[in-house]
């Protein structure tokens, strides 16, 4: 069974930076591709960025792109998401996800929650 805990989460002005972090934990982590979604209230869950389990290839929604990066740690088992330039509109749950391909996601951390204050 694959665990995901998500943390990082918080309370951030615009134009403010977080960075919020995923460890991973019942699988081989580098064999993984990992991913960002969030969801805002009364919308759907959304893709945020995406990385290889080698960490060679990143993918990026429009929305985030030149802003947020997401790396990973396979030593210690961790993905992050780098926020900068924080907008009120990027303000969500923000969940970690794991799965076999970069754009196939099973597994599901329960969320953190990010709030961009104007």
């Amino acid at each position: 069974q694959v665990q995901l805990v998500e943390s990082g989460g918080g309370l951030v002005q615009a134009g403010g930076s977080l960075r919020l972090s995923c460890t991973a934990s019942g699988h081989t982590f580098s064999n993984y591709a990992m991913g960002w979604f969030r969801q805002a209230p009364g919308k759907e869950r959304e893709f945020v960025a995406a990385i290889s389990w080698g960490g060679g290839t990143t993918n990026y929604a429009v929305s985030v792109k030149g802003r947020f990066t997401i790396s990973r740690d396979n030593a210690k088992n961790t993905v992050y998401l780098q926020m900068n330039s924080l907008k009120p509109e990027d303000t969500a749950v923000y969940y970690c996800a794991a799965g076999p391909l970069i754009q196939t996601f099973n597994y599901w951390g329960q969320g953190t929650q990010v709030t961009v204050s104007s």
